[in-house]
């Protein structure tokens, strides 16, 4: 991983995407997170090595995919292995292997795009894979089920395109991690392995640190935003929104590396200690998740 500036980067990533596509672009994750807290401060930096760009409405996204990956192909973006997959990979390969379209710009590594877009939720697989017909073969664009909440109403950036506010990314990373799951990532953070739930967990609680001050708004988003995407889903996803953070605050090993993705991401430049994020962990439970379950017993 390195550090990078979220306002450089952004302006990069939208100078770098045609502007007839950029009302269609939403970045999502670590930088998105860096660039609400930090965009007024270009000394302050993000730790990461992808920029996650949601290709949002679904129904565009095919054709947007590969028109902009076609387009950056030809500009001298290079493509980033995805375990071993060949890109572009044959006709023939079912969509579930079909590799992602992960690109480094030109002459430089220290971070790619990733494309992905929002699911289609007829479909009650977790991971779904749609198809892109490049010149020389085929890719896929990924979604997951709860990465739809983060098209709710996203923010401009000032560069054309969006990013999806904390407050959604927060909440579909909650959703998805309902308790502590056995998956690490795929590659190593700040050189050890991690709980996939611990990281996602661990982002949720160092937005709430670096948005301290605009937490009284996030239960009404929550609300506004599952009513929106999952509307006959409400009342059961409604009462799980707190289960995962409850479980990582139970564990100390959890917890522990939840600090350590923190420290090593979005609070890069002011750690905290694991004493210190568990606090945050609980204020948050008492402002945040126990406002939510207040108000969403009255939908």
């Amino acid at each position: 991983m390195n550090d990078f500036s979220p306002a450089k980067i952004l302006k990069d990533v939208a100078n770098s995407i045609p502007s007839e596509f950029h009302e269609l672009i939403i970045v999502i994750g670590s930088l998105a997170a860096g660039f609400h807290y930090f965009r007024n401060n270009e000394e302050k930096e993000v730790r990461t090595k992808d920029i996650d760009c949601v290709v949002s409405p679904r129904v565009k996204a095919v054709a947007t995919g590969e028109k902009i990956t076609e387009h950056l192909l030809k500009v001298g973006w290079k493509p980033k292995s995805h375990g071993g997959r060949t890109f572009p990979a044959p006709p023939q390969t079912p969509d579930d292997k079909l590799p992602a379209i992960r690109l480094y710009p030109p002459g430089h590594q220290g971070w790619f795009l990733e494309f992905l877009t929002v699911p289609d939720l007829a479909n009650e697989n977790n991971r779904q894979w749609m198809r892109v017909e490049l010149d020389k073969g085929h890719a896929g664009l990924p979604s997951f089920k709860y990465l739809a909440l983060t098209d709710f109403e996203p923010f401009p950036t000032g560069y054309g395109i969006y990013y999806a506010q904390p407050a959604t990314m927060a909440l579909a990373n909650l959703l998805s991690h309902q308790e502590i799951g056995a998956e690490t990532m795929s590659t190593k953070i700040g050189g050890r392995e991690i709980k996939r739930s611990n990281k996602d967990l661990g982002r949720v609680l160092a937005m709430a640190r670096l948005g301290d001050e605009e937490l009284n708004s996030w239960a009404q988003v929550w609300i506004d935003s599952l009513k929106s995407r999952f509307p006959q889903q409400f009342d059961s996803l409604a009462p799980i929104v707190g289960n995962g953070l409850h479980a990582l605050l139970a564990s100390e090993n959890d917890l522990e590396q939840a600090v350590h993705t923190c420290n090593n991401g979005l609070l890069v430049d002011d750690p905290v200690r694991t004493s210190q994020l568990k606090l945050t962990g609980e204020r948050f439970l008492q402002d945040v998740v126990e406002v939510f379950e207040r108000l969403e017993s009255d939908y």
